[in-house]
């Protein structure tokens, strides 16, 4: 249970290929969470990004972080009463033990994509290993989430169209290709943190929440 008394929303952020921007966005979007409800982030990432991002945090205002257990289960039963949402950061492969274990114990699976063809060709591993954990865990939802996204690119005018050809569904709120992101990580801050330069991202950090979680 939450700390209003309503159950904790769990959100693993998965996907199976390294460099689709997974951390940056679990750590912003833990931020803008943060400022709705008491928001925590477990790295299960043995790279230990959001871990390392947390270390040099600007203000006490930030998401908690805490390194995985091997049992993912007893941190969700020990800080379920503190926090409202948990946001599970995993390793950039679907055979991960901590993968596996995340889709089980999650409400919401969010699987950040690029408009490239080899992350949407990696979607379909993520497809299965959905389909396998909804057996243990039936009330797991998974979104696809275009992440870095250019307009002006032909990639990225095609993506809906390759999205609309894989199995799981996408949200409509697509996250922009912006500096501000990697540059506000690096400052040990969020986009919402950032002032008027965060601006634009700060929004659709937003709708993304009010379209896939608060909805």
């Amino acid at each position: 249970m939450g700390t209003d008394g309503a159950a904790m929303t769990v959100i693993a952020m998965v996907g199976n290929k390294g460099g689709a921007g997974k951390t940056t966005l679990a750590v912003n979007l833990g931020c803008a969470l943060n400022t709705l409800a008491p928001t925590a982030i477990l790295d299960a990432d043995p790279q230990g990004s959001a871990l390392q991002w947390r270390a040099i945090a600007d203000g006490s205002d930030m998401p908690d972080v805490f390194a995985s257990a091997h049992q993912m289960e007893n941190v969700l039963a020990t800080r379920g009463e503190e926090y409202r949402h948990l946001i599970i950061d995993c390793p950039p492969a679907v055979d991960a033990r901590q993968t596996l274990q995340a889709l089980e114990l999650s409400n919401l699976a969010l699987i950040p994509v690029q408009p490239s063809p080899l992350d949407l060709w990696a979607t379909v591993h993520m497809d299965h290993a959905v389909e396998r954990a909804r057996e243990i865990n039936p009330r797991l939802r998974a979104l696809l989430v275009i992440n870095q996204l250019e307009p002006r690119t032909r990639l990225s005018r095609l993506v809906r169209r390759g999205l609309d050809e894989l199995a799981l569904p996408a949200a409509e709120t697509a996250v922009h290709r912006r500096a501000i992101y990697r540059a506000s990580v690096l400052d040990g801050k969020s986009v919402i943190n950032m002032g008027s330069r965060g601006r634009a991202a700060t929004k659709e950090l937003q709708q993304l929440i009010s379209e896939v979680i608060t909805s």
